[in-house]
């Protein structure tokens, strides 16, 4: 079949594809909502892509798809199959520079912000991350920061002198020595706090900022403070992510697919172990709540959930998938206590799912 046949017979469904150049290696994985849309897009309106796509595309000679019912399930299969399959056009996914550390410096002087593809047990330094975001994107988030708090200073010691910064009013003074080390110092230990979750004051100072230049007109700056929050919201989500990465949570999930089907998935950690549709109608809860519990003391067994908290960088970037689609609206989900695993503590497993399924838009039953 010629490869536009293949395009055009694709279903408008969520799902994978894979793309082949002439030896019929697989050279491209992508994911979509809606597959032949997707797919079309590679090959109409060239002038507006960039070169990596116009590229890809004139190498593409056949290529495969697999329909999923979710995007969530599109998400996560494209994440795995790259992971596994390596095709040279997912760079990002192959290269390990694809990860960025922020390195804030612990030694005496000025704790310098930098951001790094390793880290180092030994060097006496603060690391966060790793970030999936690009080094471009941390490197914005610390410039913001940097330049909204005035710690821009551009001079390797303080012995030197004032600055470039510091006549731009960028910089405190750092440079020149005196109580501005000790200021730097102190915004660098909230930008630390702002990282590790135990202190946001830096994040609102910035939303103050954002406001206050709203309120006097000063459109221009109030656009460059949002630019920045935007920015640095991804450092924060990051935290998030990661302590998600790292807790053996036993998750279920559901989502509507239709007024008569769902899709239920049993999640532990960073990994789907379970997803089955189920056709539904409102008469009652009883046969769902049952159909569920058997299922969570099937798959969550509490010997299962005791996983180390070490986090690999492929658990990261499916951690981040659930993590998204968890905090949208598109499912409804509740953790499973490993407690409530336990013989003596199943009624307490019962109640909760009950709670959860009886939701108003939760009010379903397995037929």
């Amino acid at each position: 079949m010629l490869l536009m046949d293949q395009v055009h017979n694709l279903p408008s469904t969520p799902g994978v594809y894979l793309m082949k150049d002439s030896l019929g290696s697989i050279i491209y994985v992508g994911k979509s909502k809606h597959l032949r849309e997707r797919v079309q897009s590679y090959f109409y309106n060239s002038k507006s892509h960039s070169q990596k796509v116009k590229k890809l595309a004139s190498h593409i000679r056949s290529l495969d798809h697999i329909v999923t019912d979710t995007e969530f399930e599109a998400f996560m299969l494209e994440c795995k199959l790259i992971q596994e399959l390596k095709p040279m056009y997912n760079k990002k996914m192959k290269n390990p520079h694809a990860y960025t550390y922020i390195k804030i410096k612990r030694n005496e002087g000025l704790h310098r912000i930098a951001t790094t593809h390793t880290t180092s047990d030994g060097d006496d330094c603060y690391y966060f991350g790793p970030y999936t975001a690009s080094k471009f994107t941390l490197d914005k988030a610390i410039q913001g920061i940097q330049e909204c708090f005035r710690i821009a200073c551009n001079q390797s010691n303080t012995t030197k002198g004032a600055c470039l910064n510091y006549s731009l009013g960028l910089c405190l003074g750092m440079c020149l020595g005196g109580d501005a080390v000790q200021q730097y110092n102190d915004i660098i230990a909230r930008f630390i706090a702002l990282l590790d979750g135990t202190n946001r004051s830096l994040f609102e100072e910035l939303e103050q900022k954002m406001l206050a230049a709203a309120e006097q007109y000063d459109f221009e700056t109030a656009a460059k403070y949002r630019d920045y929050i935007e920015t640095v919201n991804i450092l924060i989500n990051k935290k998030k992510v990661s302590e998600f990465s790292k807790t053996n949570e036993n998750l279920v999930i559901l989502e509507n697919l239709n007024e008569d089907t769902v899709k239920l998935f049993l999640v532990n950690r960073n990994s789907i172990i379970y997803h089955e549709k189920h056709n539904v109608d409102s008469a009652g809860m009883g046969r769902l709540q049952s159909k569920v519990k058997s299922l969570i003391l099937e798959y969550f067994k509490p010997e299962k959930a005791r996983l180390s908290n070490e986090v690999n960088r492929d658990e990261i970037d499916h951690a981040q998938i659930i993590y998204s689609y968890v905090q949208g609206s598109a499912c409804s989900y509740i953790h499973i206590l490993e407690e409530w695993l336990e013989l003596e503590n199943q009624a307490e497993l019962g109640e909760a799912l009950n709670a959860f399924l009886c939701r108003p838009e939760q009010n379903l039953q397995v037929t």
